[in-house]
């Protein structure tokens, strides 16, 4: 059997130790090398002739990228999780009384259980390598760091430095690192062993005095600035988590009593917080989230299909969804994109939106003028179709216009190759219908993506009854190099996540008029667990936007899908959202005034347009209201799972949270309809569709489930 630690001995005492796990592409601490490490640190222990140790990684562009998350599913109990964080206890430990000096050389990925070997060992040096990152994103799977970070990270770098690290989840680069003191030192990764055996060569030395502003030093270095720092701490985690997320509230209990009653104590308390966490539903969902990506970046989305090559990409239309587009495409996927419009003004928008993108990172000096400008000339612009025979791919972003469509997708065929790919990123107009005008609909396919393209993860393809598998294929592959999770749907007016989002908003609207403030819906979906309400949600989309598309839904799936009354109202009065100033809420100089005399920033006149009061707010019908409009979600999406729209209840749950930000602690609308159970939801919509109506009839698929008592997952 291979092994996993390699220990080799140099002439002047040092011993490098190197981690390379057989077959794997990146380290991860497993379990089963607990005897191997043990018999590895008996061994250095035993050996006088070794003056310090290196620890160092045999894979290329990785430390190690954590702990193997699926030994946390193998856990029969949270007793299980407990033992896997206190044999993790004892391993580090161990390192950590070495009387040698340890020095963790790290090139690549440093991430929750990685980082915390590296936390054991007395100091850390690490490459300027561009994929050298740091941190303990173990919040992200609704965990805390279990092998003794939340102790050794706040003493070394401090305790809000420590804190904003583990309950953000973020990742430091070499530079950050180095100014926070959580590395002793950078340097080129041709001299990354060199260096750490220089460093060990020294001895012994303590890590280095951080600079810590005044304020900051009275704050930790007393048990009441402790306190402060520990509460204010616990009202930003409940104000952004609204008590959604164990996690947070753990991570900050752990360090408040590590240093209040030592390591020991603090190891005893993480030990025990890791296990609850385990056995949490809150984790357990974001796991299952986290397997179910990972397993479809394997996937091409069209079987045992290969992609095709993408070597230059064409956008239609230089809005904003075509600029975020163009510039996801030459920023993320390197790929040449020549973006296309009518005017030379929506050019020099599509340009100035990427360049913007590109320049904040400069000033953040997350990136270097050259780069940007490199990646700048990878896009280029025409009001004419040149320069794009040879493209493998257009992705078509104008208007919501089928006939407008149909044009683009002949100039297309006419302009192009006979592989070339059209893409249509419409948000609502079924495929088929737009591949009505193509020669080789073969190659016609939906792109759907979310506003802002650069911010949201999620992508729908969507392929009609004629698109061919190496198009699906194709299409898979391009998206995800664009740093996107593409979910492969079936046609259909709406595709699935629009679909199950346009049901939820009209729920929405209809209690607003039925006298429920903004505030209120917002904030009692927000509390549900969404980033944002409905009526901001509208406010961003645009107004404008969910009016057209609900006669189309309507047009197309039925009654369920009318528009309330709400939306006419509002447009009469040119009311479209942030996009135009106007809409649930205030936006520039009254929001401002408004603002500095703490005033609600909702625009009161909306009810007057409504032609509604609102009733005054009531925490007590905020779960109803919640409910209410969650259950159209839901059902909708079990419909879309009946019809074929989406392929898997996985795939449903990923569309939903990377699409609409469905709360990703409950694990998406499938994983929620089983953990409150498909009866519960019929009754529910039963309850509901007698009271309202019968856009809430439970579709024929939930009651099947209840009848047989099934489940979507196991």
């Amino acid at each position: 059997m291979e092994k996993t630690f390699n220990l080799t001995r140099r002439e002047d005492g040092i011993a490098i130790l190197t981690m390379d796990v057989p077959g794997e592409t990146m380290n991860t601490l497993r379990a089963e090398f607990g005897p191997e490490i043990n018999e590895v640190l008996a061994e250095i222990k035993a050996d006088n002739s070794i003056k310090g140790l290196v620890i160092i990684s045999g894979k290329k562009d990785s430390f190690v990228a954590g702990a193997d998350i699926s030994m946390l599913d193998a856990c029969q109990s949270a007793a299980d999780a407990k033992q896997l964080s206190q044999q993790g206890h004892v391993v580090f430990n161990e390192l950590e009384s070495l009387k040698i000096p340890v020095i963790a050389a790290i090139n690549g990925a440093c991430l929750g259980g990685g980082l915390e070997l590296a936390l054991a060992c007395h100091q850390r040096v690490c490459s300027l390598n561009s994929k050298t990152v740091m941190g303990v994103p173990e919040v992200q799977l609704g965990l805390l760091p279990g092998t003794g970070g939340t102790q050794r990270l706040p003493r070394l770098v401090g305790i809000t430095a420590a804190l904003d690290m583990m309950l953000t989840g973020k990742h430091l680069r070499p530079k950050q690192a180095l100014k926070m003191g959580l590395v002793d030192d950078m340097v080129p990764e041709s001299i990354l062993l060199e260096t750490a055996v220089e460093m060990a060569l020294k001895g012994k030395r303590s890590a280095k005095k951080v600079k810590k502003s005044f304020v900051t030093r009275i704050l930790e270095g007393t048990p009441p600035g402790r306190n402060i720092i520990f509460d204010q701490a616990g009202k930003q985690v409940e104000k952004k988590t609204h008590g959604n997320y164990p996690a947070p509230a753990k991570i900050i209990d752990c360090v408040r009593q590590g240093m209040a009653k030592g390591i020991t104590k603090g190891l005893e308390v993480e030990a025990n917080h890791f296990a609850e966490l385990v056995a949490s539903k809150e984790s357990e969902a974001l796991r299952s989230l986290f397997f179910a990506t990972t397993e479809m970046k394997k996937e091409t989305g069209a079987g045992d299909v290969e992609p095709r090559e993408v070597h230059k990409v064409m956008v239609l239309g230089g809005g904003l969804m075509g600029g975020g587009i163009a510039s996801v495409t030459t920023t993320k996927a390197k790929i040449p994109a020549r973006v296309k419009d009518i005017s030379e003004k929506g050019l020099s928008n599509a340009l100035s939106y990427a360049y913007k993108l590109l320049d904040k990172k400069v000033k953040r000096r997350h990136m270097t003028p050259a780069v940007r400008d490199n990646l700048m000339s990878l896009m280029t612009t025409t009001t004419e179709y040149k320069g794009i025979k040879d493209a493998d791919i257009v992705v078509e972003a104008v208007f919501e216009d089928l006939n407008l469509k149909h044009q683009m997708v002949k100039d297309v065929e006419r302009e192009c190759g006979e592989n070339t790919i059209f893409a249509s990123n419409t948000s609502s107009l079924p495929i088929s219908q737009i591949a009505e005008a193509a020669s080789r609909p073969e190659n016609v396919i939906g792109l759907h993506y979310f506003s802002p393209v650069e911010k949201m993860p999620l992508v729908e393809v969507i392929a009609h009854e004629k698109t061919s598998a190496e198009t699906i294929a194709t299409t898979v592959a391009f998206a995800r190099k664009q740093g996107k999770t593409p979910i492969v749907v079936q046609d259909g007016a709406g595709f699935y996540v629009n679909r199950i989002l346009a049901l939820y908003m009209n729920e929405a609207a209809e209690l607003l008029l039925e006298g429920k403030s903004v505030e209120h819906l917002d904030k009692a979906l927000v509390k549900f667990g969404f980033p944002v309400g409905p009526m901001t949600l509208l406010d961003e989309v645009g107004i404008d936007v969910g009016a057209k598309i609900s006669p189309i839904l309507e047009s197309e799936l039925g009654e369920r899908f009318k528009a309330p009354a709400a939306f006419n109202k509002l447009l009469a009065d040119d009311r479209k959202g942030r996009k135009n100033g106007k809409g649930f809420y205030l936006y520039g100089s009254k929001a401002k005034q408004r603002f500095k005399k703490k005033a609600k920033l909702v625009d009161e006149s909306v009810y007057g347009v409504l032609g509604l009061t609102p009733t005054p707010d009531s925490s007590s019908d905020a779960k109803d209201v919640a409910q209410r409009c969650v259950v159209q979600m839901l059902n909708e999406a079990v419909r879309c799972l009946e019809e074929g729209i989406i392929a898997s209840p996985r795939d449903g749950d990923i569309g939903a949270i990377f699409g609409i930000g469905f709360p990703p602690f409950l694990g998406g609308p499938f994983h929620y309809i089983d953990s409150m159970g498909a009866s519960e939801l019929v009754l529910l919509l039963e309850d509901y569709q007698a009271k309202y109506g019968d856009r809430f009839k439970p579709c024929e698929r939930l009651k099947e489930m209840v009848e047989n008592e099934q489940t979507f997952f196991e």
